[in-house]
């Protein structure tokens, strides 16, 4: 599929996304979701892919939120048929993903900009980053996961605050609150993310991609225990672990082939 919101790049088993309409403040319509769409898709099902890294065009935006001109006359019926297309195949699709996704928050993330950050697994912002859910003031509600991701980030009370207040917050506090994992300056936002997953590449891709399935199973699921012990399980069938034992005993680097 070729992309006219999108630009997307693998580079060392690493693939980037970057939201590329910059004049919009890279918001997000139908389009740049259906593309989205796709690029996800591919990067759960491509064994060249190790780690994603999404961004925003230039130095103003990760995603200053949605597209609203697209959806303004909408009727309630085909407002949650918006929300559910998106869950499933954009903000749910990231989430669950085998790949490790980290969201590289350059300016604003607003509304479903911060919703796509919150699906994503890491979280790193720049010094100049902002971070909200205005969408109270339009007469809405976060509608792909905003409501859900932001409680189990930074807690109901917080999460209520941000949300019915609809006021931003700057890189600092959100990564006070729980809401990025680091802050670093513009200029190294790619850099650190491509560090972390650097070193996740290190790491054995079957027990990756069952950690990440078993700790969003301990939200997302009435018993994640079980979904841990299942993986668990899994992890010893592969040539993977027989290798990492390996090279425990033998005093020696893994070489991981995912399998």
């Amino acid at each position: 599929m070729e992309y006219q919101n999108l630009i997307s790049e693998v580079k060392e088993n690493i693939l980037y996304i970057t939201i590329n309409r910059e004049k919009a403040l890279n918001a997000l319509n139908k389009d740049t979701l259906s593309e989205l769409a796709d690029v996800i898709a591919f990067a759960g099902k491509s064994i060249e892919v190790r780690g994603v890294i999404i961004t925003g065009a230039g130095e103003k935006a990760f995603i200053a939120g949605a597209d609203i001109k697209e959806f303004s006359d909408y009727s309630g019926k085909q407002g949650e048929e918006l929300a559910s297309l998106g869950h499933d195949k954009v903000f749910n699709a990231i989430e669950n993903s085998p790949k490790p996704f980290i969201a590289a928050i350059n300016g604003f993330a607003l509304g479903g900009g911060l919703e796509l950050a919150m699906a994503c697994h890491m979280r790193i912002a720049s010094d100049n980053a902002k971070l909200g859910l205005p969408e109270v003031t339009l007469g809405l509600i976060p509608g792909y996961g905003g409501t859900q991701r932001l409680t189990q980030l930074v807690g109901k009370g917080k999460a209520i605050e941000m949300i019915t207040m609809a006021s931003m917050i700057n890189a600092i506090e959100a990564e006070k609150i729980g809401l990025v994992n680091y802050v670093v300056p513009q200029t190294d936002l790619i850099s650190r993310a491509e560090e972390i997953l650097n070193t996740i590449k290190l790491r054995a891709p079957l027990a990756v991609a069952a950690a990440i399935k078993a700790v969003i199973a301990s939200i997302n699921e009435v018993d994640g225990y079980t979904t841990e012990i299942e993986e668990f399980g899994k992890c010893f069938e592969t040539e993977d672990f027989k290798e990492g034992v390996a090279a425990f005993v033998e005093k020696r680097k893994s070489v991981f082939v995912g399998r």
